[in-house]
């Protein structure tokens, strides 16, 4: 299992507290980046992830030492894993730099681990990733880090979300984004279209006179959020498309439907006809 879900990846990261004698460090805290599709980051998903790490090695059972044979003491510090240093007046106590602060030292390595007392190995851990993560959200495995050389407490592991971009949604906190393209005429006259959402298909009413751009809404139709809180929405901006590689005969018919509108001025084209207007003042006010 795993706890401390999104928990702070700086808690006692530098080791563990000692003092007097040799000090125990802890574990190295370690990250691994998962990447996760929308629909798996917004439902949850139970994942199985391989990482590298390093055990203790079972030849000399991690003393680093030829079995057989065993550490002696550092006969620097005699076993304490500090030496003291005069400088006048004062003295200052530091890491032996012959053993490194364990106290002891290898004289005849274990060939396998060459004196680490560790081998590099893999292993598989089980993730459970809950509904409605989304690219920046961690989950802490607690004691899955780098295990500490001396004995002390592991590190964790921090699984990294990253969610993959969509080809149909964005996303934006707990609501969903898309753009539906439709046709000059259901613009102009409205109609019903089928829009896809996580959930299935729904449909969506036009109205009639709808501008490219226009935001439609759809609550309830987005994510629900991994702290808590409500479902957020789907909105959908309609991109009205323009007909392309026409035949002749279409050309004609648009160029009749464009003067039967022209010919209604205001009435069929206002937005066009306030920025004339507005045009036409500018000019005006310029002395043009």
């Amino acid at each position: 299992g795993f706890s401390d879900i999104f928990g702070d990846v700086f808690g006692d990261i530098f080791g563990g507290r000692g003092g007097g004698g040799r000090r125990t460090a802890r574990g190295a805290d370690l990250r691994y980046d998962l990447s996760l599709t929308l629909e798996e980051a917004v439902t949850g998903k139970d994942v199985k992830i391989r990482i590298p790490t390093t055990v203790e090695c079972h030849h000399c059972g991690g003393s680093g030492a030829k079995p057989g044979t065993s550490p002696k003491d550092c006969p620097t510090c005699h076993g304490m894993g500090q030496v003291r240093m005069q400088q006048g007046f004062f003295s200052i106590q530091q890491t032996c730099p012959e053993c490194r602060g364990t106290g002891k030292v290898v004289e005849d390595a274990c060939r396998h681990c060459r004196g680490v007392g560790r081998l590099k190995e893999e292993k598989t851990l089980s993730v459970k990733v809950p509904a409605g993560v989304d690219t920046g959200d961690r989950i802490r495995l607690a004691g899955e880090g780098e295990p500490s050389e001396h004995g002390g407490m592991a590190g964790d592991l921090y699984v990294q979300v990253v969610v993959e971009e969509h080809p149909i949604f964005k996303r934006e906190d707990s609501h969903l984004f898309c753009e539906v393209p439709i046709s000059v005429v259901t613009a102009a006259l409205g109609g019903e279209i089928e829009v896809p959402t996580l959930n299935g298909k729904v449909v969506l009413k036009v109205p009639a006179g709808t501008q490219t751009g226009k935001l439609f809404r759809m609550r309830g139709k987005g994510v629900k959020p991994v702290r808590g809180g409500p479902v957020g929405d789907l909105l959908c901006r309609v991109i009205v498309e323009i007909p392309v590689n026409l035949t002749e005969r279409q050309k004609e018919l648009l160029r009749e439907f464009e003067e039967s509108v022209s010919a209604g001025g205001k009435h069929h084209s206002p937005q066009s006809s306030s920025w004339l207007d507005g045009v036409k003042h500018f000019f005006e006010k310029m002395g043009l």
